[in-house]
């Protein structure tokens, strides 16, 4: 009899931390998940380094994700071909120009840093780029810190 009450006080514990854990993290957004903004805004690195093909994607992916999120913070790191989306004239597989997208996403709030190891590496130069580019260092140890020392997000589309 002893063994069976120990049993109901243990299942009566552990349904109550369920109900109540449940509870805590439940809010009021549809599928009883925690509010999306609880924790505050996102804030993302997205990394492109493969050229215009990814730069489509991962513009078209920042787009989504302000979207959905309009208070994201989000940095776009560039190094290697990824780079070139941001020079001047650069235009997208239907013919529109980068600049156009990336004077949106700035508008935004969206950083676009380009690597200056690249910018060496390539023989090329500041003036080439459009205006809304900032330069980093290194791209790929910007993202490094942007993920180990800020907390931001990786995403590589």
């Amino acid at each position: 009899m002893k063994a069976h009450f120990n049993r109901y006080v243990l299942t009566v514990l552990v349904v109550s931390t369920l109900a109540i854990g449940g509870c805590a993290t439940g809010g009021n957004t549809p599928g009883g998940g925690a509010s999306r903004d609880a924790a505050g805004p996102d804030k993302v690195v997205y990394h492109i380094n493969a050229g215009l093909d990814q730069a489509t994607n991962g513009l078209r992916n920042v787009r989504n994700h302000l979207e959905v999120n309009p208070q994201a913070k989000i940095v776009v790191v560039t190094h290697a071909q990824g780079v070139d989306f941001l020079m001047k004239d650069k235009k997208d597989a239907n013919g529109n120009p980068f600049e156009v997208t990336v004077q949106e996403l700035k508008a935004q709030g969206v950083q676009f840093d380009v690597c200056l190891i690249t910018l060496r590496n390539r023989k090329l130069n500041r003036n080439q780029f459009i205006e809304e580019a900032t330069y980093v260092p290194s791209g790929v140890a910007e993202i490094a810190r942007l993920q180990q020392r800020e907390g931001y997000a990786y995403l590589r589309p």
